[in-house]
Order: C-alpha cells, then sequence, then structure tokens
C-alpha cells in the first residue's frame, strides 16, 4: 500500500511540474527540405547564440523545445552543402507548413589555390583543439541500439546518458552516466553473439579518426569532392592506406573547412560510420551526431538451418547503433555527471532500472522511417506492442 501511495504522489508530483513547466514551453516540430522535397539528414537546427540546437534526423524531420522567451530570436538552419536559412521563431510557427527548405550552395573549387590534400588533415589535426569544444562540457545523448537478424529488428536498447568530456582532442571520453534505460522484448536467435566487446560511447571514441589521430604518413590523400557549411568552402578529402591488405571501410573520409580547418564531418568510404559535428556560440565544433553499422555472418549447422526454416550456410547479424547529442553544458558547477563503470560491458549485458514516467514524458527525436520499419519488426514477432514489451522487459 505504501508503494501504490508513493507511485501516486510521484505521478501526481510529476504531473503538474509537467503541465507548470509546459506553460512556458513552445514545441518546434517541423522538417527541412531541398529544393527537390527531399528529407535534409542531420541538418543543425537551433538558436547558436544561446546554445539551444537540435539536429534533423534521416528523414529531415526535427523537434526542438524552447521558451517563450524565445519568440524573437532567429532560427538558424545549416547544414554541409547548402546555403543557412534563418528566420524569426515566431515567423515559423506563423507558417501553415513548418517546412524551412534549403538551397543548394553550388561550390567548384579553383583547383591552382588548394594545397596537397595532406595539407589539410594536418592542418585539421594541428589546430583541431583551438576549433573544437575543448573544456570540460558534459553531452546529453540519447543512445538507440538495435540488433538485426536477416534483416529484421530482434533487439532494441535505448539509454538516456551523460558523458562526461573535453571534445576530441583529448582521447577516450572522461565518464559516462547511464541515467536512464529501457530494452524490448529479446527475440535474437543467437543472443551469445558479440559483435563488440564494449559499450558503444567507448567503441564511438575509439573509431574516432579525430580522436585517434590519423597517420598521414600510412595513408595516399586525394581530393574527392568539395561543398560548403555555412559559407565556408569546405575540401572532401579521403585517405588509402598504403597496404596490399588494404580494408576499404577503414579508409577515412574528411570534411574540412578550407578557411578555419575545422573539421565538419568524417565517415569512412562504405559510410558504415559517420561522425557530425556544429558549431556553438563561439563557432566552436562539438558531436551533435553519430552512428555506426557492423555486421558479421554466423555459419549454421543442419539443425539450426532446420529450425530457420532455410538452406543459407550463413546467418547475416548486424549491429546499428546511434547516438543523438540533445544538449550540451559547460558551466562546471551544473556538470556533475557520475560514473556507470561500463567501459568493458556490452549494453545488453548493463541493468539499468526501468523508469516509464520518465521515457513516457522525453522528448524524442521524430522517429526516422528505419526506426518504425524496426519497431514493426518486433511487434510483428508476437503481435506485442513494443511499449508492453518495454513493460513486460524491464521488470
Amino acid at each position: 500500500m505504501y508503494l501504490l501511495k508513493k507511485t501516486i504522489l510521484l505521478f501526481i508530483i510529476t504531473l503538474s511540474v509537467t503541465t507548470l513547466y509546459s506553460q512556458d514551453i513552445l514545441k518546434i516540430e517541423g522538417v527541412v527540405l531541398d529544393e527537390t522535397s527531399r528529407g535534409v539528414s542531420y541538418a543543425a537546427i537551433g538558436i547558436p547564440s544561446k546554445w539551444i540546437g537540435t539536429s534533423s534526423n534521416e528523414d529531415g524531420e526535427f523537434l526542438l523545445e524552447l521558451s517563450k522567451k524565445n519568440l524573437l530570436d532567429t532560427l538558424e538552419v545549416s547544414s554541409i552543402g547548402y546555403i543557412t536559412s534563418k528566420i524569426l521563431v515566431e515567423d515559423f510557427l506563423a507558417l501553415n507548413e513548418k517546412v524551412i527548405t534549403l538551397k543548394e550552395d553550388i561550390v567548384s573549387l579553383d583547383e591552382v589555390n588548394i594545397m596537397n590534400p595532406s595539407h589539410y588533415v594536418q592542418l585539421a589535426f594541428k589546430n583541431l583543439k583551438n576549433n573544437t569544444v575543448s573544456s570540460t562540457h558534459e553531452l546529453k545523448v540519447l543512445n538507440r541500439f538495435f540488433t538485426v537478424e536477416k534483416e529484421k529488428a530482434k533487439f532494441l536498447i535505448e539509454h538516456y546518458i551523460k558523458v562526461k568530456d573535453k571534445g576530441p582532442s583529448s582521447g577516450d571520453v572522461n565518464r559516462i552516466e547511464i541515467v536512464e534505460g529501457r530494452k524490448s522484448v529479446d527475440y535474437r536467435y543467437f543472443p551469445n553473439v558479440k559483435l563488440k566487446r564494449t559499450y558503444p560511447i567507448h567503441l564511438m571514441t575509439q573509431m574516432d579518426p579525430l580522436r585517434n589521430g590519423i597517420p598521414y604518413k600510412k595513408y595516399k590523400w586525394s581530393k574527392i569532392g568539395d561543398t560548403s557549411y555555412d559559407g565556408e568552402d569546405i575540401i572532401i578529402i579521403q585517405g588509402q592506406k598504403d597496404s596490399n591488405r588494404r580494408r576499404p571501410y577503414q579508409d577515412p573520409i574528411l570534411y574540412i573547412g578550407m578557411d578555419t580547418y575545422k573539421v565538419y564531418k568524417t565517415t569512412n568510404e562504405s559510410a558504415t560510420l559517420v561522425y557530425l559535428y556544429k558549431k556553438n556560440k563561439d563557432g566552436k565544433m562539438y558531436l551533435s551526431y553519430h552512428n555506426y553499422f557492423t555486421r558479421q555472418y554466423h555459419e549454421l549447422n543442419k539443425a539450426q538451418q532446420s529450425i530457420l526454416k532455410t538452406t543459407d550456410d550463413k546467418f547475416k547479424i548486424s549491429v546499428r547503433n546511434e547516438v543523438v547529442v540533445l544538449g550540451i553544458e559547460t558551466d562546471k558547477k551544473k556538470i556533475k555527471t557520475k560514473s556507470s563503470n561500463v567501459y568493458q560491458k556490452n549494453i545488453e549485458d548493463i541493468k539499468v532500472e526501468y523508469n516509464s514516467i520518465f521515457w513516457n514524458t522525453f522528448n524524442f527525436p521524430p522517429p526516422t522511417e528505419f526506426y518504425k520499419q524496426k519497431v514493426k519488426d518486433l511487434e510483428s514477432i508476437d503481435g506485442v506492442p513494443l511499449e508492453t514489451q518495454f513493460n513486460l522487459a524491464n521488470n
């Protein structure tokens, strides 16, 4: 009885605070499109002068929480390859269709004035500390982890975490605190297959070329394109390892500003690894989005083939991990990140107490088509809604 009363009281308090809180909050929802009406992925949307911002999802949709005090502030929308768009918050809210259309910024760099591509890479690393938020800060992150077997989602884990960091020039992150977490029912046929043996945020830093550095002399650097970001010309440079055992998926691709040598994006040739950075009010870069995709093939014996009703010799298992940075805190007095001690742990092995009230009031980024499809996969297995799975699997 005591626990029931405590739960009801907690719900009433949460509801009251939420009601009072919502009276001053503006939820800005919209979509960023290009001139062909296609969604612009991972565009930066916000008010940089006040450290307020978010990113669009893969389909160009975004959700941003503002205060009514921000009505006369300017909402800026920027993305690599497009001219930055600016509109007053109150003018955006007055639009019948909450759409921001970005115009392509046509760039054709004069090859005569371009340095050797390897020089840009060296200068990017030389200026990395000055070009990024390198003082102690805290990133507020949604980490979303899918395990997929034969193209069908079989397991989902979501963690809301705080990451204490000093930016890419510092190497690994200082501390990780798992604040809240939840998971679906685990439908994996091969639950013991370990694709990676470390927590996703640590894995993210281990694979990040900016954090680990690049041995310039071991790569052949070439310009593969040019574009722009927020008024600066960008040169796109790819490195190919000078080795007979070259692995194309490891070849880094860097988007480097020609004037500032800021790195706006890194990826690899197979696009299985993406890091996006955006500017704060001082023009310093910090991580805004990351995703990682990997796969492996598990050998099947006759019994497994029979159970799975397949004649295939191999079974494809893949993992997709997505990191969405929801906010950044730079006031050291407000940074109180606790340690969750998850360095060498797999995400599925971490136990987190499930708080349904938190997740039901959490402001998620708009769901992508990929997310919607994978949720359908999970719900189609036994016909159990995802919310029901959360309640079943987390108690």
